[in-house]
C-alpha cells in the first residue's frame, strides 16, 4: 500500500468526521435555541420544563457509557453511523408530538442517541489523531462550534419567518440525513486506515488487530482529566444559561445587547479551536491548556468585576478563547493515557470522560443560579473562575510521552494529511 493511499484514507476519514461534528453542532443548536417554542407547543409549565431538559444530559451519560460497552464488540464508526440518524429523527419527533409524554419520549431518545454519538465521534477523533501523529482534535471541535453558529442562525431565521417547529426542523433533517448516511461510510479510525510498509512495527500491529476488550486507563490517570472536563462544561453552561440575564439584570444592558455575549463567546470559541491545533503543535498541549485556563479565569474575573455591559461583553468574549481548547485537549490526553493499553482502552476512556461533559452541564447552570439568588450574581461568577484555575494543577496530565504528539514533541509522521 502506497503512501498516497494511506494519505487519502486519512484525509477521507478526517473530512467525514469533521462533517459529522458540524452536523451535530447544527442539530444540538436547533434544539436548545427553540426551547421556548417547544414549551409553547406542548404547554409545559416552567416547573416541569427544567426536569425534562435535565433528563437529556442524564440519559446522554447513559448513552455514552453504553457506547463504551458497544465498541468492545463493534467498531466505533458503526456506533456513530447508527446513532447520528437517531439523533436527527428524535429532533423531528420533538417537533411532531402533541402530548407531553410524546415530548418526554422524544427527548429521552435524543439524549441516549446524543450520548452515543458524542462518545463515538470523539473516539474516532482521538484515533485519527493518533494515526496522524499530531494535534487535529481542535479542528473537529471547531467544526462543531461552526455547526452551533449555523444552527442558531437557522433557528433565528425560522423565528423571524414565523415558522413552526416542524417546518423549521424538517428541511434541515432532509438535507443532513442523506448527507450523513453517505459520509458516514467514510468515517474510520486510525487503526483501520491502510498503513505503509515504512511505518513502525507498533503501528502495523495496531492496524492489523483490534483486541476484544482492553482495560481502560487507571482511575488515577483519568481522574484529573475528568475534573478538567467537568470544569470546562461548568464554565460553558454558565455562559450559555446566564450570560444574557447577567448582562441585562446585573450590568444594566439592553435586551438587544443581552443577546450578544453568547454569540461573541461562540465566535471566539470557533476562532480558538480553528487555530488551536497549530498552537498545540508549536507549544505543546500542557502550555496551551495552561494558557486557556488563565484566559478563561481572566474572562470570568472581568465579567465579575465589570462596571458596565460593554466590559462584561468583553469578558465573555475572552472566555470563549480560553475555554475553547480545554475539551478537545482533554479528550486527546485521555487517548494518550490509554494508548499503550490498546484501542479498546482508548475508546473506553473517551466514553467515560464524555460522561463528565454532561455532569458539567447539569451542575453548572443550577450552581451559578442558586449562588446568584442566595448570595450575589457577581460572586457567583467567581465560582467558575476558581474552578477553572484547578486546571492549572492538572496540566501535567496533558503531557505526552516521548515521541508522542502534543507534549512539546510531535511524533514522526509517515504522511501528512494537512
Amino acid at each position: 500500500m502506497t503512501d498516497a493511499a494511506t494519505e487519502a484514507g486519512l484525509r477521507r476519514g478526517r473530512r467525514a468526521l469533521a462533517f459529522t461534528f458540524l452536523a451535530q453542532g447544527i442539530t444540538f443548536a436547533l434544539l436548545v435555541t427553540r426551547v421556548p417554542a417547544v414549551q409553547s407547543r406542548y404547554g409545559i409549565s416552567d416547573t416541569v420544563l427544567p426536569a425534562l431538559l435535565a433528563a437529556v444530559p442524564l440519559l446522554a451519560g447513559v448513552g455514552s457509557l453504553t457506547a463504551g460497552t458497544l465498541v468492545t464488540r463493534v467498531p466505533a464508526r458503526t456506533v456513530l453511523r447508527c446513532s447520528q440518524p437517531l439523533v436527527l429523527l428524535a429532533l423531528l419527533a420533538v417537533a411532531a408530538g402533541h402530548h407531553p409524554w410524546h415530548l418526554a419520549v422524544a427527548l429521552g431518545a435524543f439524549g441516549l442517541a446524543v450520548g452515543a454519538l458524542d462518545a463515538s465521534m470523539n473516539m474516532l477523533g482521538v484515533s485519527l489523531q493518533q494515526a496522524h501523529g499530531q494535534s487535529i482534535m481542535l479542528g473537529f471541535h471547531a467544526a462543531y462550534s461552526l455547526g452551533g453558529i449555523v444552527g442558531a442562525t437557522l433557528a433565528w431565521a425560522a423565528v423571524r419567518a414565523g415558522l413552526p417547529l416542524g417546518a423549521s426542523y424538517a428541511p434541515v433533517v432532509l438535507v443532513l440525513l442523506p448527507a450523513l448516511l453517505l459520509t458516514g461510510r467514510r468515517c474510520t479510525d486510525g487503526a483501520t486506515v491502510p498503513h505503509t510498509p515504512h511505518e513502525t512495527p507498533r503501528a502495523a500491529t495496531t492496524a492489523a488487530r483490534r483486541p476484544p476488550a482492553a482495560p481502560v486507563a487507571g482511575g488515577r490517570t483519568l481522574a484529573p482529566l475528568c475534573v478538567v472536563m467537568a470544569v470546562a462544561y461548568i464554565g460553558d453552561a454558565t455562559v450559555s444559561n446566564w450570560s444574557a440575564t447577567y448582562l441585562r439584570d446585573v450590568l444594566g444592558g439592553s435586551e438587544a445587547l443581552a443577546t450578544l455575549p453568547y454569540n461573541a463567546y461562540a465566535a471566539t470559541t470557533l476562532v480558538g479551536r480553528a487555530v488551536g491545533d497549530r498552537t498545540v503543535r508549536r507549544f505543546g498541549a500542557p502550555a496551551v491548556v495552561r494558557g486557556g485556563a488563565l484566559l478563561a479565569a481572566g474572562g470570568f474575573a472581568v465579567v465579575a468585576a465589570a462596571p458596565g455591559p460593554l466590559t462584561g461583553l468583553a469578558g465573555f468574549t475572552v472566555l470563549g478563547l480560553g475555554l475553547s481548547v480545554l475539551v478537545p485537549q482533554t479528550f486527546a490526553a485521555a487517548g494518550r493515557a490509554a494508548e499503550d493499553r490498546g484501542p479498546g482502552a482508548t475508546d473506553a476512556a473517551v466514553a467515560r470522560l464524555n460522561v463528565f461533559t454532561y455532569l458539567g452541564h447539569l451542575v453548572g447552570a443550577p450552581l451559578v443560579g442558586a449562588l446568584g439568588a442566595a448570595w450575589s450574581h457577581r460572586g457567583a461568577m467567581a465560582v467558575p473562575l476558581v474552578l477553572v484555575l484547578l486546571t492549572l494543577a492538572h496540566a501535567r496530565s496533558f503531557t505526552g510521552q516521548p515521541d508522542r504528539y502534543g507534549g512539546g514533541h510531535e511524533r514522526p509522521r509517515t504522511v501528512d494529511v494537512g
